[in-house]
């Protein structure tokens, strides 16, 4: 049994953790099926044998039994991410990410009350930093920031979640935040849910905002990485052109540096109010565990979260792209050539058509790309991929010239090959296989936890119905040649985006020192 030391000069264990370390000894007995207690929904036909419950709180459960080896894959899925950031506060939804890892009231803390004491004068004094625009005022304020982070440092136990997670053997331990989602990932052995039920559900009940400030330095850093990016650049103008005022377009996930370097504490706990909230959520696990027992425990660990309305958010409606945008970047990268296509979002019947269109088009073998252009080396690395999300998705043709070759014959070649499509120029046999093909991924993606957690999340975030999402196979087996021709000619012409990335060094936003 992996043990927790306590730390050097703690006057004792937190009551949390020693509940922890007795469930290493404690087995829990078999618990008999209770679905009266415990309803749950499924899809027949469904390979996956999901079962998906709705607690009364109204957290969203999602479970595979797979007993394949004697590991749980879990992730806990929020459906907030950088699309519902403040518009002066960018990078927020990121930055909670990362203050997730801090512990709580409970874990990573000495002395609460008077470690709270000192954060509550550090989230006050940040409120007053990003209101002051005099530099002298500034540098005080931050010294001050300095010395109560120190003071409140004292009280910390560092990485003490982290900790408890390796006593019980989690591997994986991550998480990530994109514009729809911020989910948070473990793998754990199958014969430690319980301990592991007991740390997540402590985890989202009361973060606490501590360590704040050396954090801010991880999220600098990252930020900095990201403006070296030509691929960077490249996809925020792609986005910016294909999105003019949805948030997708208007804000990045990592977010601005301006408001990076102005961080707002009382910002970030509003939106953790607002958005971590139960019936907003989804606990996502695949692996070797009884289903009814585990939802008994998650319901017991689970409840102590209580549900709030959530703000609907209503997407702008994009104006239509009548004719081609044009963007150049530079960056010392090799030059690109990137078009994208705006779309519906994922539960419109674009996503099938498009789904299709993708594969016929580049699927590293036979597809319309493969056979013209990269086989026949017109071009270097031409290729295809959907970017598919909740409001809209985008279909992103790109490819990088040869030596000699100018961005705007590159542009051609890749726009010819669409023509091809749109003229019925591909063998019917393609479309067959090209259904063949998903069916394969599908079933690989599902021999593992992972792969079916992350279905789950897919479509909690996405809001599909589970029926929906694993019937898409029989709605593309339905759609015929004719049919994926007509819908190319009707949604790809004139209403692109195309970014030239072009060799050579641009003005760019100043890094965060």
């Amino acid at each position: 049994m992996p043990l927790i030391c306590p730390t050097p000069g703690k006057k004792g264990i937190p009551a949390l953790i020693v509940a922890i370390l007795l469930l290493n000894l404690i087995s829990c007995k078999s618990m008999i099926n209770d679905e009266k207690n415990h309803p749950f929904t499924t899809v027949p036909g469904d390979s996956l044998h999901t079962r998906i419950y709705t607690l009364k709180n109204g957290l969203t459960v999602y479970m595979s039994p797979y007993h394949d080896e004697p590991r749980i894959y879990t992730s806990i899925a929020v459906r907030a991410g950088s699309k519902n950031d403040p518009a002066e506060t960018t990078g927020l939804a990121h930055y909670l990410e990362h203050m997730l890892f801090k512990g709580t009231d409970s874990i990573g803390s000495l002395n609460y009350e008077k470690e709270h004491a000192e954060l509550e004068k550090i989230i006050s004094l940040y409120e007053e930093y990003r209101k002051s625009t005099d530099p002298a005022k500034r540098a005080a304020i931050y010294r001050d920031i300095d010395t109560l982070s120190n003071a409140a440092a004292q009280y910390t136990v560092p990485n003490e979640y982290d900790k408890l997670l390796n006593s019980i053997g989690a591997q994986g331990t991550n998480a990530y935040t994109w514009v729809e989602q911020t989910v948070y990932i473990n793998d754990i052995p199958s014969n430690k849910l319980n301990q592991w039920l007991t740390i997540e559900a402590e985890r989202f009940r009361n973060p606490v905002m501590r360590l704040f400030h050396t954090e801010l330095e991880t999220v600098y850093e990252e930020k900095n990485m990201t403006m070296d990016s030509d691929s960077r650049k490249i996809w925020e103008s792609l986005f910016a052109g294909l999105f003019k005022t949805h948030t997708y377009g208007t804000q990045t996930t990592i977010g601005k540096a301006e408001h990076l370097k102005n961080p707002s504490i009382k910002n970030v706990l509003e939106y953790y109010r607002t958005y971590y909230v139960p019936n907003n959520m989804a606990l996502c696990i695949a692996g070797d565990f009884d289903p009814d027992e585990t939802i008994r425990l998650i319901d017991k660990k689970f409840s102590v979260l209580e549900p709030k309305s959530i703000p609907v958010f209503t997407p702008p409606v994009e104006p239509p792209i009548s004719r081609p945008i044009i963007e150049k970047v530079k960056g010392p990268e090799s030059e690109e050539l990137v078009i994208g296509f705006r779309f519906n979002g994922v539960n419109s019947h674009d996503t099938d058509y498009i789904t299709l269109i993708d594969k016929i088009l580049f699927n590293q073998t036979a597809g319309i790309i493969d056979l013209n252009l990269n086989q026949q080396q017109k071009v270097l690395d031409a290729g295809s991929m959907l970017v598919m999300m909740k409001d809209y998705s985008a279909h992103i043709l790109s490819a990088k010239p040869r030596e000699g070759q100018s961005l705007d014959q590159v542009k051609t070649l890749l726009l010819e090959q669409l023509e091809q499509l749109k003229k019925g120029n591909f063998p019917d046999w393609l479309l067959v296989a090209t259904i063949n093909d998903l069916k394969i991924e599908q079933l690989k993606l599902y021999e593992s936890n992972r792969g079916r957690v992350e279905a789950y999340v897919d479509a909690f975030i996405m809001g599909t119905a589970w029926n929906e999402y694993t019937s898409q196979i029989e709605r593309l087996d339905k759609i015929t040649k004719e049919q994926l021709v007509a819908f190319a000619q009707a949604h790809y012409n004139e209403n692109y985006v195309a970014i030239y990335k072009q060799h050579g060094k641009e003005k760019s936003e100043a890094k965060i020192q």
